[in-house]
């Protein structure tokens, strides 16, 4: 096994070990509303469940030199965002919101993705996709780099309306195979779910 130190080595090193090791990771699509109006969205990989009681999620958003992106901004700002998740049929749109835009644009215009409003929020959500939760921003957490200048926002969003689709839903579960989700892997590689196999958990 290889030793290695990660304060002896560069960022960009640490990062490449992480997202080369930590995966298949599921992509959060995240659309937030800006004080101005404008529908922001942008794919995170950074993304995990945190609890179900309440249900909640959270997204790490990384800074640029300091600097929060308009993810977190938004979400800080107007105290909500939507979750999508991410699957085969409009991956290639959440792939071409990532361009880096300013914030008087919207990616999801760029896209072509369709806003829909919703429910308990006031930031619309996106019709492609099949899952998406309204989420209202419970903790932003500064986090990493230094005192004066952290590395990531961390977002905690609480789940306050589920959107599924039918098709998706049976007796309180989500069809894996019907959802179709899609995953991060390292550069500019993605993964589909695969094969699935079961294993009894010890009693």
């Amino acid at each position: 096994m290889l030793a290695i130190d990660p304060s002896s080595q560069s960022e960009r090193e640490n990062y490449k070990l992480l997202i080369g090791s930590i995966i298949p990771r599921p992509i959060a699509f995240v659309t937030s509303l800006s004080t101005e109006g404008v529908l922001n969205a942008a794919p995170y990989s950074y993304f995990t469940i945190v609890t179900a009681n309440p249900p909640m999620v959270a997204i790490s958003v990384q800074r640029k030199q300091g600097v929060r992106k308009d993810t977190s901004r938004n979400a800080i700002d107007t105290g909500a965002f939507v979750v999508h998740i991410s699957n085969e049929t409009y991956i290639e749109q959440i792939n071409q919101a990532a361009t880096a835009l300013p914030p008087e644009e919207s990616e999801v215009a760029l896209a072509g993705l369709t806003p829909v409003e919703s429910v308990k929020i006031a930031v619309p959500g996106i019709a492609e996709a099949s899952i998406r939760m309204e989420c209202l921003l419970e903790q932003a957490i500064p986090l990493g780099g230094t005192d004066g200048t952290p590395a990531a926002d961390l977002l905690i969003g609480r789940v306050v309306h589920f959107h599924i689709a039918e098709s998706l839903y049976e007796n309180g579960h989500i069809d894996a195979q019907a959802l179709k989700p899609v995953s991060r892997l390292a550069g500019n590689s993605y993964a589909k779910l695969g094969e699935q196999f079961a294993i009894d958990r010890p009693q």
